[in-house]
């Protein structure tokens, strides 16, 4: 690994590195992800996105934690890279653990298909047989699988929540054999969700866009909302339509920097 360039790009906030290997060998190990992610000595992200070749797709993308372990799925890194790959093309296929994804454009925004929840204990998973609607935990969250497992909680306020002190409890429990991401939301309005998020292997970020998915199918499961609803985070706005043929997820994008990681600093990882 001579050199390696990246982009720096973010998605309301929820922030990422993004590193095109296709035609090449991968190159991102947990070292190398958890180098890149200090925010001090690396670049810094919420996530890392891999872009590789992929038969029968536009690409395939690979997602990397903070901590130097794999993320299942990630919405937003999904969109940013979709506002890449989308020059010129109205819509993309691409190629991820949770399975064949799809991205459009929707005017200055990019909308992406994060397929159908996963509502069964096994598929999300959890340790045990339980009610995914009312998990037998303090608060009665709702457990949704989007490619990796949610435990939303509604609260009268979300913004109240301590979410440093909570997530990684809730992330560690034993309930969950994969760990989990943290949701706690409440109800704006009937189709208005405002929504706080603790990242398993990354922590406190600005918005999640798997997160925000699962929070909407849980509102809709506990009879809160309709399918298609508006989604507050610390980062922004989401708009979230729970379709036929998946949970559809629309927002924008920015591209921040590019730049390339110094030989020196590759050595050293």
């Amino acid at each position: 690994m001579d050199q390696i360039t990246f982009l720096k790009m973010h998605g309301l906030g929820n922030d990422f590195v993004v590193l095109d290997t296709r035609g090449r060998d991968a190159v991102t190990t947990p070292a190398l992800a958890r180098a890149l992610g200090d925010r001090h000595r690396g670049v810094g992200f919420d996530q890392l996105a891999e872009i590789r070749d992929a038969d029968d797709h536009d690409y395939a993308l690979e997602f990397w934690n903070t901590d130097g372990s794999r993320a299942g799925a990630c919405g937003n890194a999904s969109r940013c890279v979709a506002a890449l790959m989308l020059d010129g093309r109205d819509r993309v296929r691409f190629k991820t653990d949770r399975g064949t994804l799809v991205a459009e454009r929707a005017g200055d925004l990019v909308a992406v298909n994060m397929g159908h929840p996963q509502l069964d204990w096994a598929e999300i998973p959890l340790a045990r047989a339980v009610d995914t609607a009312h998990l037998p935990l303090d608060g009665d969250p709702v457990a949704v699988g989007m490619g990796n497992p949610h435990c939303v909680f509604f609260v009268p306020d979300a913004e109240g929540v301590a979410l440093t002190a909570l997530g990684p409890r809730i992330e560690h429990d034993p309930l969950f054999p994969q760990r989990t991401n943290v949701e706690f939301a409440s109800l704006l309005a009937p189709d208005h969700l405002r929504m706080r998020v603790w990242e398993r292997g990354a922590g406190v970020t600005l918005a999640c866009g798997s997160g925000t998915c699962a929070t909407a199918v849980a509102a809709h499961l506990r009879g809160l909302t309709g399918r298609r609803v508006t989604v507050d985070v610390d980062g922004g706005r989401l708009d979230i339509d729970w379709r036929d043929d998946g949970v559809w997820m629309t927002g924008p994008v920015a591209k921040v920097f590019e730049g390339t990681l110094s030989p020196e600093w590759l050595r050293a990882v």
